[in-house]
């Protein structure tokens, strides 16, 4: 079974992280959306209220299941039988980051990362932008998954 994990705080979850989900499940038999508990960020929902949110879009995709998890994305892999990385890349700086990030990964626990490009017209999507818009009382529901407005 080919299980990968797509890691991040989702604070929100975008269209943006919906698409690449979409796009990778014909590649993987199972994706675990993984919400990273990281001490150094102040997100606006508790990581158990985004990951009940995230469920509540994949109700329906017995293929797809969250994860809370806290500490080394790659012990989160080994402990949870995951062999690859999914990630996103919006430009060129996140490209550069996570092929630091993939290097250090394969060299520390042998787990590959697949990236997938962003959908060109969802680059600029950004949670923290859509935090911005919303701290500014803007709508940010075209930058959300339907069932999360």
């Amino acid at each position: 079974m080919k299980k990968a994990l797509f890691p991040g705080t989702f604070d929100p979850f975008t269209i943006g992280h919906a698409d690449i989900v979409e796009r990778a499940l014909p590649l993987f038999d199972h994706i675990v959306i993984g919400i990273g508990v990281n001490e150094e960020k102040t997100p606006a929902d508790a990581a158990e209220k985004r990951a009940e949110t995230i469920r509540n879009i994949y109700k329906d995709e017995p293929r797809v299941s969250v994860l809370v998890y806290d500490g080394l994305t790659v012990d989160t892999c080994q402990r949870e039988g995951i062999d690859f990385l999914l990630r996103g890349v919006r430009s060129m700086r996140d490209f550069e980051y996570e092929r630091d990030v993939a290097a250090a990964n394969k060299q520390l626990a042998g787990i590959e990362t697949i990236l997938l490009f962003s959908n060109e017209r969802l680059a600029h999507i950004s949670s923290s932008l859509v935090r911005e818009l919303k701290k500014y009382g803007r709508d940010v529901s075209e930058f959300l998954p339907k069932t999360m407005i």
